[in-house]
């Protein structure tokens, strides 16, 4: 048997409107740990956010670049992941629901799939997001003490594709990033890379070609980041793509990871990136996201792009609830 080329998720980059609102839901309503705060390296006026777990593990982490407050609203719809799913404890249901009561999260109540409790919600763009219960997530929960450490997210649990068919989509998934179909019900397919369906692996594709193509702007996901442990895994993946008649980049530079990209065939960005170096390559592990940090390139620049941003500051004390 070969080498599993791909092993989960790692990443999700979404768009959104105002930075601190941003660092307010994230950080704070949801938990998720603030690693990164940098710059979109193509376009340096505008922030490039890291949440996740502790260290910001592959498979944990949220990235948002916020365009302001003037952002332009996108809509979820064909052609996109279009909702975002993370991993709680099983018995988190009843914490996260009166949490979501008392800041006013749009939310709905608890829905049953695949024989799992998920709860849907919307960030202040309007991105769907979701919170699957679940007793097979084994990783550790990271909290800055304003949200229970036994009811903190855990990571994503998956992502969700809306398309108009499946059927290329899944020749992608199994042919060139090694996902293997696991069950359906009625218009949903899921897929898990390893064959194992373990929260942090899972891809849905939810195929209905009446749905509404979807419409880029804050409050969309950009692209979908699968993980690889090395830069040869990587060049494996993707000749292997090249060799299926699809167009990937050449490898770029995220600093925090290696990258390439290249459209699936219902129109979902994806890119697979390198496990190394990681968020810690420029900050310690007790400093992660505390400072602006660019890239060597830009770093001349700092003063000029520094004027240019918002300033944001991370509270997590306001977003107590009673609920703690």
């Amino acid at each position: 048997m070969g080498k599993d080329l791909i092993r989960g998720l790692h990443h999700v980059t979404a768009m959104s409107s105002s930075p601190q609102a941003n660092v307010d839901f994230y950080a704070g309503i949801l938990g998720l740990r603030l690693v990164k705060k940098t710059v979109n390296f193509d376009a340096p006026d505008v922030y490039h956010l890291y949440y996740g777990d502790e260290s910001g593990s592959p498979g944990s982490i949220m990235t948002f670049f916020p365009f302001g407050a003037d952002a332009q609203l996108g809509r979820a719809g064909l052609g996109q992941a279009a909702i975002i799913a993370f991993s709680i404890p099983e018995k988190a249901i009843a914490y996260w629901l009166k949490r979501f009561e008392h800041f006013k999260i749009n939310h709905r109540l608890p829905q049953e799939r695949f024989n799992e409790s998920v709860i849907y919600f919307e960030d202040f763009d309007g991105l769907k997001l979701a919170l699957v219960a679940n007793d097979r997530d084994a990783r550790k929960p990271f909290s800055y003490g304003h949200i229970p450490i036994e009811h903190s997210i855990l990571g994503f649990y998956g992502v969700e594709l809306w398309e108009q068919t499946y059927h290329a989509t899944e020749a992608m998934l199994a042919g060139q990033l090694n996902h293997q179909f696991i069950q359906e019900s009625g218009s949903r397919r899921r897929y898990a890379s390893k064959n194992q369906a373990i929260p942090g692996q899972i891809v849905d594709v939810l195929w209905d070609k009446d749905k509404t193509i979807g419409l880029s702007g804050a409050g969309t996901v950009h692209h979908v980041a699968f993980d690889t442990e090395s830069d040869e895994d990587q060049l494996s993946i993707r000749e292997k793509v090249k060799k299926a008649g699809f167009h990937p980049t050449p490898v770029i530079d995220r600093q925090y990871f290696h990258s390439i990209y290249f459209r699936e065939p219902g129109g979902v960005l994806f890119e697979v990136a390198t496990t190394p170096p990681g968020f810690s390559a420029d900050e310690s592990l007790a400093e992660l996201g505390t400072g602006l940090k660019l890239p060597q390139w830009h770093e001349n620049r700092r003063a000029w792009i520094e004027s240019l941003l918002e300033p944001i500051t991370l509270n997590t004390e306001r977003y107590v609830s009673p609920t703690n």
